[in-house]
């Protein structure tokens, strides 16, 4: 009989069992509770961890900073745990989710103007034209249908107050509108213009020709979630966000801690995972400065680079906070540059906790560990 995941965790030298959860006991609705499921996000870690090291290491009401603040997950928890929150990001996308997760709202005007845009979508008829100036990413990845019925919605940004929030609705709608298979949609390479055979529903199955349902469904998803995070946050508490390079930007404010994850060399392209939003929506792109970007390879040069960025951008983050306040960083670091890195970054390493992995579905399936490097 196969051994439980409580006996593995009890088996395993050095693991904290407190800081890794079976998937019964952390099931997924869990782990993207609120506006943590606003939008997928490649590479991000749970909230849970994210809670447990706030409460460990964080003085209650401190302020924290992620100078890797990718979805915002570490801000979310913050503003949830009573805490103020500095998060940093060079990707404008991950910017734009960011604010959308973490902006106090005025929920009645929120209400309204979503079920407007929902009740507009719903109504739009596509005429079969594609219109002018169309991105040629768009033409190339969405069906003719979809095509209209997107740009339609983006129409509808502007005139509403909450902007932001359609923008987040209508990238996350084009994603899942995109002629790729069902079990791709993390890593697409090419347009699937044919049925084929689905690996994830074991049929043939057909591309995507419309958008609507996603637009409809996930205006009504957003505002749900985003009113759930309204009742479970600190009303007192807030979170900015910085978009830019940590290693340059101005931060604002004196911080308490930091919690972050950096990116790992060579795995995720960070601006190509929302190509679809950059084209949408007319993003800032900064893709070549994108530290770790598969873009750069995985040489020595490229790694050696990488280790000089992230420890710049601790470097700096140490210095926004109190003295010794800790910084807690989530690493996998199977290629062993961490110890260079924390020398680089000038970073003294007082406890290394280590914590299993296992939830992870489709593609990127499998089991792996994660360290939590404790510095000061």
């Amino acid at each position: 009989m196969a051994v439980t995941q409580e006996a593995l965790y009890g088996e395993l030298d050095g693991v904290d069992p407190s800081l890794s959860w079976s998937e019964a006991q952390l099931p997924e609705r869990e782990r993207t509770k609120h506006v943590h499921r606003l939008h997928p996000y490649l590479g991000k870690f749970v909230p849970q961890l994210v809670e447990a090291l706030l409460e460990r290491y964080v003085t209650p009401g401190g302020r924290v900073l992620d100078p890797f603040a990718g979805s915002g997950t570490t801000l979310v928890q913050a503003l949830e745990s009573g805490h103020d929150a500095v998060g940093v990001d060079i990707a404008a996308f991950n910017c734009l989710l960011m604010r959308v997760k973490t902006r106090p709202y005025n929920l009645d005007v929120l209400r309204r103007d979503l079920l407007w845009a929902h009740d507009e979508a719903a109504a739009f008829t596509p005429q079969g034209r594609t219109p002018a100036g169309t991105p040629a990413f768009v033409r190339e990845w969405y069906a003719p249908e979809a095509v209209e019925e997107l740009l339609h919605f983006r129409s509808l940004v502007e005139q509403v107050g909450s902007a932001d929030v359609l923008r987040v609705v209508l990238a996350r709608a084009a994603r899942s509108a995109r002629r790729t298979t069902h079990f791709d949609l993390d890593f697409p390479r090419s347009p699937q213009r044919e049925p084929y055979w689905c690996h994830k529903h074991k049929r043939t199955c057909t591309p995507v020709a419309s958008a609507r349902r996603f637009l409809l469904r996930y205006t009504l998803d957003t505002l749900a979630r985003i009113e759930s995070f309204a009742a479970a946050r600190s009303e007192q508490r807030i979170a900015e966000v910085v978009h830019g390079d940590a290693e340059d930007v101005g931060l604002p404010g004196v911080c308490d801690a930091v919690i972050t994850s950096p990116p790992y060399p060579g795995l995720i392209d960070y601006h190509g995972q929302h190509r679809y939003a950059y084209a949408l929506l007319g993003l800032d792109e900064r893709r070549d400065r994108e530290l770790g970007s598969p873009l750069h390879g995985t040489g020595r040069a490229a790694i050696a680079a990488y280790v000089e960025g992230v420890a710049g951008v601790l470097r700096r983050a140490r210095a926004a906070l109190r003295p010794g306040s800790p910084l807690c960083i989530v690493v996998n670091d199977r290629r062993e540059l961490y110890p260079e890195v924390l020398r680089q970054a000038g970073l003294h390493l007082e406890e290394r906790l280590e914590r299993h992995v296992n939830r992870r579905t489709g593609r990127r399936a499998g089991e792996y560990f994660e360290s939590i490097l404790v510095t000061t």
